[in-house]
């Protein structure tokens, strides 16, 4: 399956490629010693926290807080909003890009896996693997424990359901639910906001 293109090429371009090689192996280490750092820096070093992710990630927006633990594969091909917050335990492997928009809300334990691997046995068996790209629409909410796989687009303002498996794309402004998640109702993103002084 070689054709002259490095495994980082052939992995970046969505193609198969093997992950047992020294280029990758590199990037993969350098993440591990910066995403090992991050998660061990206390809370009130906020300042140390900040620089880590900005030099583990290729992107991360002003406002946005993610609380350790952080798992990533490579994390330069992470793109985060601005005013985001992702709660403990986040899983992005970011064999291939993972984009996220401004104010998304990300709960607890949730996974974010763009690697895909062969169905068929023998090329599986020669650890050829790919990987799809995620990306997050502004303004969504993924639920604790929620698992969105390869290939996947969230429309903005749509809410995903804690423990749900997102298996394609899911419009904007809708609640969705399950495994595999569906849509079980629409949101109407010009809605008042209500009174929260008021009883209900």
């Amino acid at each position: 399956m070689t054709d002259g293109r490095s495994m980082r090429e052939r992995m970046l371009a969505g193609d198969l490629y093997l992950a047992d090689d020294p280029e990758l192996a590199e990037l993969l280490h350098r993440a591990a010693e910066l995403t090992e750092a991050y998660n061990a820096t206390p809370a009130r070093r906020s300042d140390e926290q900040r620089r880590l992710l900005t030099e583990l990630l290729g992107e991360i927006g002003e406002g946005t807080a993610i609380r350790p633990p952080l798992r990533v594969d490579y994390g330069r091909h992470i793109r985060i909003g601005a005013r985001c917050f992702a709660n403990f335990g986040l899983i992005a492997l970011d064999v291939a890009a993972i984009t996220i928009g401004d104010d998304v809300q990300i709960g607890a334990n949730v996974q974010l896996l763009t690697p895909t691997h062969p169905v068929e046995p023998t090329p599986r068996r020669e650890k050829w693997e790919a990987a799809k790209p995620i990306t997050i629409g502004d303004n969504v909410w993924l639920g604790s424990g929620a698992i969105v796989l390869p290939g996947v687009t969230i429309g903005e303002n749509t809410v995903v359901g804690a423990g749900a498996v997102v298996t394609r794309d899911l419009p904007a402004s809708v609640v969705a639910v399950g495994n595999p998640a569906r849509v079980v109702r629409e949101i109407d993103p010009d809605a008042p906001v209500a009174d929260p002084t008021r009883a209900g």
